[in-house]
């Protein structure tokens, strides 16, 4: 008999629909499996893309590293020792670390997610004031919508320019009024405006950029009488190398600077996106593994259920099955009827689950997003799997029944009462 014969699928339906109340809520089970196992992918990808976003902006194989104080005595200097970082440092690191590509220093006033007052005319604000070199964009994207960025020039020559962001903007500024070439003052000190900047990035540090000014490093030590001090380095590492390799030459060549004993891990703090991005993978790897491991054992109860209510059937049709094999009705053909009864009854069930599931994701998904949860999805590749699984599933689901129809003799059944 083949697949394509309308009695055929005539009979499945009308075996299905026999027991209406029995196959709806056998089918349920299928669809809810498949169901949660589609809203929680989609619930996953929302997390992963809400902290990938929160990476944006970022390069992720940059290092940060800033001072603290000492834990152990080393040449005659006592634990807890408090010390600074300084432009010295930065013609050492670049001489003694070829592994970084980008080595930029950094001060800021207010400290991290600190804050300055700063003026211009009648309007005042309170905004993050950081001093940079223009490699700073290397490893903190950004583009200048209107005028320019810092250059090297402005360092060499210690302008006293400055480059601000669209909150600063907005604050200080009419909305027709020329912000190039206009002056602000920070701390007391005028600085032209030369550029405006947009952050890549996203979220908090997006806002956080938003409402910062950039000013050369050499005129925020002279302006705001640091003298040499940095704050902290921010490094990218050359192709080829990690940055756990440039980060141990780098805290190799300060240590030795500094006086700090080697094997002190809590002198210098550190920030190294990479692992941190690595962390993040392997963290939405076992995300990942544990969503299609709770969902997969969700939907093997569902088959379960349908295996179970296939070997009812197949008792209900005993003699049926019986006066079949006497007449001459083949094993193959008995065998896959039942798993085609299986099959259709799982595959239709589950179906209707991954269109509701992918329905939730893609249309209700977005009412939930914030910062952490973004853009819930679900790609074809995974609905492509799913309908795998519930293929296998439904194959699964009729072996059992499909076997215990096969070990039905003729005779016995021919004797049985239904």
């Amino acid at each position: 008999m083949s697949i394509f014969d309308i009695d055929r699928w005539r009979e499945v339906f009308d075996t299905l629909g026999a027991n209406k109340l029995r196959t709806g809520l056998t089918a349920f089970g299928v669809l809810w499996g498949i169901f949660m196992l589609i809203i929680m992918l989609g619930a996953g990808s929302g997390l992963q893309n809400g902290v990938t976003d929160e990476f944006q902006g970022f390069t992720t194989n940059s290092l940060y590293v800033w001072t603290q104080k000492t834990t152990k005595p080393y040449k005659g200097l006592p634990s807890g020792r408090r010390f600074n970082l300084s432009n010295e440092d930065t013609k050492a690191l670049r001489e003694l670390v070829p592994e970084a590509k980008v080595i930029a220093p950094r001060n800021e006033i207010g400290g991290w997610r600190g804050s300055a007052n700063v003026v211009r005319g009648m309007n005042t604000g309170a905004y993050g004031i950081k001093g940079d070199y223009p490699e700073i964009v290397q490893i903190q994207p950004m583009t200048a919508p209107k005028g320019r960025l810092l250059n090297q020039m402005d360092i060499d020559q210690k302008r006293k320019v400055a480059v601000i962001g669209s909150k600063v903007v907005n604050d200080l500024y009419e909305p027709e009024e020329e912000v190039i070439g206009s002056s602000i003052r920070m701390n007391g000190v005028y600085f032209t405006v030369v550029g405006t900047f947009k952050t890549k990035k996203s979220g908090r540090e997006a806002e956080e950029d938003a409402q910062s000014i950039f000013i050369p490093l050499s005129s925020f030590q002279q302006a705001f009488n640091y003298g040499q001090w940095v704050s902290y380095f921010g490094f990218m590492p050359e192709d080829g190398f990690s940055v756990a390799e440039m980060e141990a030459k780098v805290l190799k060549v300060l240590k030795e600077r500094h006086r700090i004993h080697p094997d002190d891990e809590f002198a210098f703090g550190t920030n190294n996106n990479e692992e941190d991005f690595a962390e993040y993978a392997n963290v939405f790897s076992g995300i990942n593994f544990l969503i299609w491991f709770v969902g997969s054992l969700t939907l093997i109860a569902g088959v379960i259920g349908i295996s179970n209510i296939m070997l009812v059937i197949v008792k209900e049709r005993t003699k049926e099955i019986g006066i079949r094999r006497a007449i001459g009705a083949s094993p193959l053909s008995i065998v896959s009827q039942i798993i085609l009864e299986a099959l259709v009854l799982t595959s239709m069930a589950g179906y209707i689950g991954i269109v509701l599931g992918v329905w939730a994701v893609e249309f209700a998904g977005p009412l939930i997003e914030d910062d952490s949860f973004k853009n819930p999805e679900i790609d074809f590749q995974t609905i492509l799997i799913a309908l795998g699984v519930l293929i296998i599933s439904g194959c699964f689901a009729g072996f059992i029944p499909a076997y215990r129809a096969l070990e039905i003799k003729p005779v016995e059944a021919l004797r049985t009462e239904n």
